[in-house]
């Protein structure tokens, strides 16, 4: 285990890491809206996956139009949510929305079960199928690309709450609702918007972690893995999510090919 061999298990982690900060951004996005906790973000990812994966199997869509249904799809579910539910939560001990969330994780995870029990649950790209070699060490082509895109994705997401107008009042709300309300932001619908936008980063983030991992009821343990990210990131910091990804997926690459061998598994 030389060199060559430490540096694809440190690359085959920081793809990794990218893919964890896309998924992780679904929770720094309503915690800075709302200082509230979602702790169904493994359920949401699962969810958007399972909505790709209908569309594309179920409907005869390809992916760009199964990506289309997904989206609009999870961010009405999104919306619905808020409108719904979080709205009779407003003024409500905060452990109440906490549990909410995770009493919609279980809701989730049956229905999802029961709808899209006969559907296949993988995505995959012939055209990805052959690993790329960069100096003598070879990468999953649908990994890097994979990254690629969780990194694109991340970066866009970064910029609208940090340099556009939305993102402005979102943490103008965050800071103070009162104060916000009486600058003339609307909470209900700056609210909505976060709500939507979580769905369309989970679309984003379940389908490329199915086609590099694969999809199924299991991609809510995903969600598990955020809460360390953003615990060493800091709850409502892209940047710091972003380094907390990567270090969680270098961290666990190195683990499971330095312990899993002598260990008998269990770190990848």
């Amino acid at each position: 285990m030389g060199a060559r061999f430490f540096a694809a298990l440190v690359v085959d982690g920081a793809l990794a890491g990218a893919l964890y900060a896309l998924v992780a951004l679904s929770f720094v996005v309503v915690y800075r809206a709302s200082r509230m906790m979602n702790f169904a973000v493994g359920e949401w990812v699962m969810l958007a996956s399972r909505c790709v994966t209908f569309a594309l199997h179920g409907l005869g869509l390809g992916l760009p139009g199964a990506l289309a249904v997904g989206c609009a799809g999870m961010a009405g579910f999104g919306v619905a949510f808020n409108r719904v539910v979080l709205r009779r939560l407003v003024g409500q001990p905060v452990v109440s929305v906490i549990m909410v969330t995770i009493g919609l994780g279980a809701l989730v995870r049956g229905a999802a079960a029961l709808a899209f029990g006969g559907v296949p649950a993988g995505i995959s790209l012939p055209a990805l199928a052959d690993p790329i070699v960069i100096g003598g060490v070879a990468i999953g082509a649908d990994k890097l690309v994979a990254a690629v895109i969780a990194a694109a994705c991340t970066a866009v997401v970064a910029w609208l709450l940090h340099g556009s107008r939305t993102g402005v009042a979102l943490r103008a709300i965050a800071d103070d609702q009162q104060a916000a309300m009486s600058a003339g932001i609307d909470l209900h619908r700056h609210f909505a918007i976060t709500w939507a936008l979580v769905g369309v980063v989970s679309v984003l983030a379940g389908t490329l972690w199915t086609l590099v991992a694969g999809g199924g009821l299991g991609m809510v343990l995903v969600g598990l893995k955020v809460f360390p990210i953003v615990i060493i990131g800091g709850l409502d910091s892209i940047a710091g999510t972003i380094v907390g990804a990567l270090a969680v997926g270098m961290l666990e690459s190195l683990a499971a090919g330095y312990l899993d061998p002598p260990l008998g598994g269990g770190f990848s």
